[in-house]
C-alpha cells in the first residue's frame, strides 16, 4: 500500500509523530543465543489465554453476579444460548461456587509468578 506522508499522518497521527522524532530507542544490554533458554526465563503460563465464562463467573461473589455475567456474554454473542441456559440452570441448583472456588485479586499475576 502507497500512501504520502499527508495521509499517512491523518491515518496514524501519533506512529508519524514517533517516526518524525526519531530518538527514541531501547537499550539492549544482554543477548541470548539459545532460544530455548531465552523462553524459559519467560512466564507463560497465561500467555494467549483468553479467560472464559467460567473464569469470569469465578470472580463473582453472588449468585445475581454470576448471572449478570451469563446475561452480558450471552447479549455479546460470545456464548451461545443454549450453553447460558445450561450455565443458568447449574447455577440456580448449585450456585455461583458450583463452578470453583473464587479467584482472588490478582489471580493470573500470583499464578504466573508476577506476586
Amino acid at each position: 500500500m502507497e500512501t504520502d506522508k499527508e495521509t499517512f499522518k491523518k491515518m496514524f497521527p501519533n506512529l508519524a509523530k514517533e517516526l518524525e522524532v526519531g530518538d527514541q530507542r531501547v537499550k539492549i544490554d544482554a543477548v541470548r543465543t539459545d532460544s530455548d533458554e531465552a523462553e524459559k526465563t519467560v512466564p507463560d503460563k497465561f500467555r494467549g489465554y483468553c479467560p472464559t465464562v467460567i473464569d469470569f463467573i469465578r470472580r463473582c461473589d453472588t449468585d445475581e453476579q454470576a448471572d449478570e455475567i451469563i446475561t452480558y456474554l450471552q447479549k455479546r454473542g460470545e456464548i451461545t444460548t443454549e450453553y447460558a441456559d445450561a450455565l443458568r440452570v447449574q447455577l440456580q441448583n448449585k450456585g455461583v461456587r458450583s463452578f470453583g472456588p473464587k479467584k482472588e485479586e490478582n489471580y493470573y499475576f500470583k499464578h504466573a509468578g508476577f506476586c
